[in-house]
């Protein structure tokens, strides 16, 4: 299995254009396919495969299911997603109309750049089941420009300026793809808000069983694989809504659990502590006065 899927590794766009038979990039880190007639074959690709590079997609009409990982995109009408370096992608369903613009750049044509540290801060490469982001109108012609002004900055003469003009779209691109993931958030609401109601049944729930101290503290892992979406989406999709993301949510169920048994029994703070699911007290402690401004001590003597 290990060597099969190594000969299904794209370490090249190079090697990629040869797999789609297009004339090679214009730029051996960086290149822009546009397929918006939708006559490359791209499913002459082997499927599924790995690239080592970032991958980023519009398809204009495309429905179905498309892997990423161990997880799919669900397609309705056409979208967006993202692909970091060294993920497993492909493995979909008969393909349907797949015309759209793909742009791919190694990570090394990032270095020296800002961008290089701050791609790693749009969550939405690490996205994965129905989390694809689908645009409006408005919003698909905004992103076709940015596609476009890449493309012809390829097609023009390599120069000094080439890479900063083209970093600088790219950086435009994510940019966009973030406000539009807001808006999805926001224009999907209801999903959203369900999504937000089940985040507390599950802390709720969590926080009320007894004992918590050999399960430990619930994690933003954990949360994500209850509710079926990664964990990047659902506190990105929490910060949306609430203006806190995963873990702050976690902690503020637990501090007020905490709250509860320091205000109505006589436990110490140490049984308390490993009673929440922490190892050390000394971690419970510092936690609950980061969020409250006072000591778990402190907070009890108030009551007495």
């Amino acid at each position: 299995m290990k060597n099969e899927m190594s000969n299904h590794r794209f370490s090249s766009l190079s090697r990629l254009h040869k797999a789609l038979d297009i004339p090679a990039p214009m730029h051996p880190l960086v290149s822009l396919i546009n397929n918006a007639a939708g006559n490359i074959p791209l499913a002459k690709l082997p499927s599924p495969h790995i690239l080592n590079f970032y991958k980023i997609s519009y398809k204009m009409n495309f429905q179905g299911k498309f892997k990423y990982g161990q997880h799919y995109y669900d397609f309705e009408e056409g979208g967006m997603f993202f692909v970091s370096p060294n993920q497993i992608t492909g493995g979909h369903a008969p393909l349907s109309d797949q015309s759209g613009y793909t742009l791919l750049f190694h990570p090394d044509f990032l270095l020296g750049h800002e961008l290089s540290r701050k791609i790693k801060e749009y969550g939405f490469f690490s996205y994965s089941i129905n989390e694809a982001l689908h645009l409006s109108e408005k919003e698909k012609t905004t992103i076709i420009s940015v596609f476009e002004n890449i493309e012809e900055e390829l097609k023009g003469r390599i120069d000094n300026f080439s890479q900063d003009v083209v970093i600088s779209q790219i950086e435009l691109l994510l940019n966009y793809s973030n406000r539009f993931y807001n808006r999805q958030f926001l224009t999907r609401k209801a999903v959203s808000s369900d999504l937000l109601q089940k985040v507390e049944e599950i802390l709720h729930d969590y926080f009320q069983s007894s004992p918590n101290k050999n399960q430990g503290l619930p994690t933003v892992q954990f949360l994500s694989e209850q509710l079926h979406v990664s964990a990047s989406y659902l506190s990105d999709m929490l910060r949306s809504l609430t203006g806190q993301n995963t873990q702050q949510h976690i902690h503020n169920h637990l501090i007020e659990k905490a709250k509860e048994q320091l205000s109505t029994s006589d436990a110490s703070i140490s049984e308390i502590a490993y009673e929440l699911g922490f190892e050390h007290p000394q971690s419970f402690s510092k936690l609950f006065k980061l969020k409250t401004n006072v000591s778990p001590l402190d907070f009890r003597r108030s009551f007495n």
